[in-house]
């Protein structure tokens, strides 16, 4: 059973942070449930986890997970305004992943057969390294929403996207170092990040751009760390 949560908890990672463009959330949030995007998702999300299992015995577990799926995002659409928009992010998501769980225990009578090569321990190491990319990105953006970004970073040269990408990087590698035991790593790279940041802020004497890299910074590590211990406490069990 642990191996099939971890096929649909993949699926819908890939369908609700790798294969929905900005533009189809805009779309939502505009039209609601008039937007066709909103179905467009669901059927992708439907899509994708008849691939990652695999098994038309699980029909209707998937239909019932898209259902759901369907019944949470247009609820959130319809309940969610700009002061609330960041919690139900949250409680969408976490919604998603409890009907997941709680549908798949309900349907299931037996472990998924092993109808892939990789293992579940395989999928979870997958999961939670594909998790510290964009999902954690657009977590980390919605959190920063309640401030004016563009207006503190204005007129401040730096490459496109770098911010992100130097983000993940940094996310991955801490994932790589505690899931290895190399802890003393972690450190160095969060010494070698102060090192580079941090002293051309103070040079600069801006607070707040020195708050939000702090921040970031924190909440980036944060994230990196928890969910590198769930990963070392959760293969115990796969």
């Amino acid at each position: 059973m642990m191996l099939l949560i971890l096929k649909l908890t993949l699926a819908h990672l890939i369908g609700d942070f790798f294969m929905q463009p900005d533009k189809w959330v805009k779309a939502k949030e505009r039209k609601k449930l008039k937007s066709v995007w909103l179905y467009v998702h669901v059927i992708i999300h439907i899509a994708l986890m008849f691939l990652m299992v695999w098994d038309l015995s699980y029909t209707l577990l998937i239909l019932s997970i898209g259902a759901l799926h369907l019944i949470i995002d247009g609820a959130k659409l319809l309940l969610q305004h700009k002061k609330t928009k960041r919690l139900y992010f949250f409680i969408d998501q976490l919604l998603h992943i409890v009907s997941i769980i709680g549908l798949t225990i309900l349907f299931s009578e037996g472990d998924l057969p092993f109808t892939f090569s990789f293992s579940s321990h395989f999928l979870l190491l997958v999961i939670c390294a594909a998790f510290l990319t964009t999902p954690t990105s657009i977590i980390m953006k919605i959190i920063f929403s309640k401030w004016n970004i563009t207006k503190i970073t204005k007129d401040k040269e730096s490459l496109k996207d770098a911010g992100t990408y130097i983000g993940i990087l940094e996310r991955l590698l801490v994932f790589i170092f505690i899931a290895t035991d190399h802890w003393e790593a972690v450190g160095f790279l969060i010494t070698a990040k102060s090192v580079f940041r941090f002293g051309d802020l103070t040079a600069s004497g801006e607070r707040k751009l020195t708050e939000y890299i702090l921040i970031g910074t924190l909440i980036s590590f944060g994230i990196a760390i928890l969910v590198s211990l769930l990963y070392l406490n959760l293969k115990i069990y796969v």
